[in-house]
């Protein structure tokens, strides 16, 4: 291992924009690469990262020396490697690539002496009665808890707390020393805990997956229609991790969400796992970055923010729903956390599981190039049966006026309520309405800050912009005729579906599932909780229905515009309708009642929703592939995108055209613009796009550093690069 001695040089990498590591001298401590460090940058303190010794010194410079070296598990070689390789793909400054990885502040300060932790004793002592209230105690002390925090959570007051202890009933756990402070281990999964027992095919493949552990770098698709147990087979593969002393990862697309799957892992392992994503206080937060650093977190589920965490034993990575949109980050380092967790599982020579019921088209030529090993699920587990999807022609079938729910779907609703089964009606567009103009001019109310219309929202009564949060009232006259009470509502969101859903059944208990209705993790908990215990009948929901629930006697589903995703110029507008389509089709009739789904829509003849009527997923990639492969198209070819963005509309269209000019020529690369992003304007910035379309062996990036080097931009002017660009607004 290599030690830094005093007064030795070395390369120091801080979470800040900059494109490499900075010069400074080894203080009084000896370091090492991965080392957290405090440096002085500018008149301001900084903590970073040893990156390594200089090794071509920039001038003749006086460097400053280290102030202090923090006494925290270095920042693993692994995790070093892995944010050099993502700077370097995705053009990223390095330093914005570590802030990712030092996402925690308080993560790196020295920690307080957490109050002692309790949980039952094991055995109770011998005669100890167990009272009603005692027996709450026992229940909630299996995760350990301060006393405090037990007596909340249990619903007495400290004393009995306090008794129990006394009595020997509650103990402290075994904890480890940090910095002085007790930080307990706490219980940690058990990969011998009694699970499910597997169908053979689950079996079969569970094996497989299990036998992968420690046996190097490789990337294997698990595929299974929804429903077939996938979850319960890579669960099987976690346990291998857990039992050859390795931390597994698990990227879920919304983790917020995902109460379900919690509570799976939870009876499968006998311990919930660690969660991480940006709905967690700063204090859960700061618990598990320091948790996974230290090797303590064997198991992480998280949003795509987990692939940064610092693990020094990472033995897996799952991702779940691998075709999910979700896993883009289109701002600031922008990334595809599915890519990112095979490289990251390539350079740590670790296994990497793809789960799906759709898989991407990225994926799918990567299974067929070799580059991946495909698993297959083909039928439910359970014996349950696969739903019926039919096609609602609103040409032929339209509904009343003013309304969105079509007779066929009204009267299959109405017969699923009455033989006391559940429904979903499903429209991936959140509020009461996507547009609001006036009856007497025609004025569209627009957001401000964007080129984008307000969304009205009955829930809170107000109108929203989705794209940069802004909101305000509805005016009581229009501002463009100054007509008092004219404004009306256009076209439908979950909100004017789950309305017209009440005046249609009266005697159903009805809920909506939308993400800006529920507040965090435990609203969407406790939605879901009221769904499986039959205290909802109809349910109307936007996307996030669509992700792994299992609803036993949900029997029917209902999508109100089918058509919805396929407008626009997006090149995975097909794909991506056909996915979710596909995702939210499978919440019918997991169990043993038989599902059906309706789509509505004008475009019956379009391939994607007769490809979804007919179950036919293998020809619908296959149109896919043909079509990608003729334009050569990803993934058969290359895009990188450039948004040049900035204050001054001006400024920005004269910068983007000089961009263009000086573009070196390459016959291989096809330069598409610059042009007006759809959202021309986006939280106040004017933005232009530029599309690089080449061969799938051209390295786009070189290509693009050399050209945004051929420049030096005004200082209001932001070029963004996005490599495999997957939203083009």
């Amino acid at each position: 291992m290599i030690t830094f001695s005093p007064g030795d040089r070395i390369a120091v990498l801080l979470p800040v924009p900059l494109f490499g590591a900075l010069d400074y001298l080894t203080g009084d401590d000896p370091l090492a690469p991965g080392d957290f460090v405090r440096v002085p940058l500018g008149t301001r303190t900084v903590t970073g990262v040893v990156w390594g010794a200089v090794t071509d010194p920039q001038g003749d410079f006086t460097c400053l020396p280290v102030k202090e070296s923090l006494k925290l598990a270095p920042l693993p070689e692994n995790t070093r490697r892995f944010i050099d390789w993502v700077a370097s793909y995705c053009l990223a400054p390095p330093g914005a690539v570590l802030k990712m990885a030092m996402s925690v502040p308080k993560a790196l300060e020295p920690g307080k002496r957490p109050p002692p932790r309790l949980i039952p004793a094991d055995p109770l002592p011998v005669g100890y009665k167990v009272t009603e209230a005692r027996a709450r105690v026992l229940e909630a002390a299996r995760l350990p808890q301060s006393t405090a925090d037990l007596a909340r959570t249990a619903g007495v007051v400290p004393s009995v707390i306090r008794g129990m202890a006394n009595a020997g009933a509650l103990v402290e756990i075994e904890g480890v020393e940090i910095e002085g402070g007790k930080i307990e281990t706490g219980p940690q999964p058990d990969p011998n805990h009694p699970g499910p027992t597997l169908s053979p095919g689950q079996r079969a493949a569970a094996d497989s997956l299990r036998a992968r552990i420690d046996a190097g770098f490789a990337v294997t698709l698990l595929e299974g229609v929804t429903g077939s147990g996938k979850t319960e087979v890579y669960f099987e593969a976690i346990a291998g991790a857990l039992a050859a002393g390795r931390q597994s990862l698990v990227l879920l697309p919304e983790i917020a969400l995902s109460a379900q799957w919690l509570a799976r892992f939870e009876k499968r392992f006998g311990v919930p796992p660690t969660v991480w994503h940006s709905d967690l206080g700063e204090p859960e937060r700061r618990r598990a970055w320091r948790a996974v650093s230290r090797g303590d977190a064997k198991v992480v589920v998280g949003a795509r923010s987990a692939l940064f965490l610092p693990f020094p034993a990472l033995g897996l990575v799952v991702v779940d729903e691998e075709h999910d949109g979700s896993y883009k980050q289109d701002e600031g380092v922008c990334y595809h956390a599915r890519d990112m967790a095979v490289v990251r599982g390539h350079l740590s020579g670790l296994p990497v599981i793809l789960a799906s019921a759709t898989p991407s088209l990225e994926t799918a030529a990567n299974v067929e190039a070799g580059r991946y090993t495909k698993l297959i699920l083909p039928s439910r587990h359970g014996g349950a049966s696969l739903p019926e999807v039919a096609l609602v022609d609103l040409r032929r079938d339209p509904p009343p006026r003013q309304q969105w729910i079509s007779p066929p779907l009204h009267q299959a609703v109405e017969r699923c309520l009455q033989a006391g089964e559940q429904a979903l009606l499903f429209l991936n567009r959140r509020g009461y309405a996507p547009l609001t103009l006036c009856r007497a001019c025609g004025f569209r109310l627009q957001c401000p800050h964007c080129t984008a219309w307000l969304v009205e929202h009955k829930v809170g009564s107000r109108l929203q912009c989705h794209h940069c949060g802004h909101y305000t009232t509805k005016p009581e006259e229009c501002p463009g005729c100054q007509a008092e009470e004219s404004f009306a509502a256009c076209g439908p969101g979950v909100e004017r579906v789950a309305e017209e859903a009440a005046m249609l059944f009266p005697d159903a208990r009805i809920a909506i599932m939308a993400s800006d209705l529920l507040p965090g993790p435990k609203a969407a908990a406790e939605l879901v909780d009221r769904m499986a215990r039959r205290e909802i009948d109809l349910l109307v929901g936007t996307q996030i229905v669509a992700k792994g629930h299992h609803f036993p006697l949900l029997t029917l589903v209902g999508v109100i515009d089918a058509d919805l995703g396929l407008a626009g110029g997006d090149l995975r507008a097909a794909e991506r309708t056909f996915q979710l389509l596909s995702q939210v089709a499978g919440r019918a009739g997991r169990a043993e009642h038989p599902g059906r789904v309706l789509l509505q829509t004008y475009q019956t003849e379009a391939k994607v929703l007769q490809a979804l009527a007919t179950g036919d997923a293998e020809g619908f990639a296959a149109l896919e592939a043909e079509d990608r492969r003729a334009g050569g198209w990803p993934p058969y070819g290359r895009l990188a995108a450039l948004i040049v963005s900035g204050g001054d509309a001006g400024l920005v269209e004269k910068t983007a055209q000089q961009l263009a000019r000086i573009a070196p020529r390459d016959p291989s690369i096809e330069l598409l613009g610059p042009a007006p992003a759809p959202l021309s304007l986006l939280r106040g910035r004017h933005r232009r796009r530029m599309l690089l379309k080449a061969p799938k062996q051209v390295n786009l990036q070189a290509y693009i550093r050399h050209w945004l080097g051929l420049t030096k931009l005004h200082w209001t002017i932001q070029v963004q690069v996005d490599i495999d660009p997957y939203s083009f607004l």
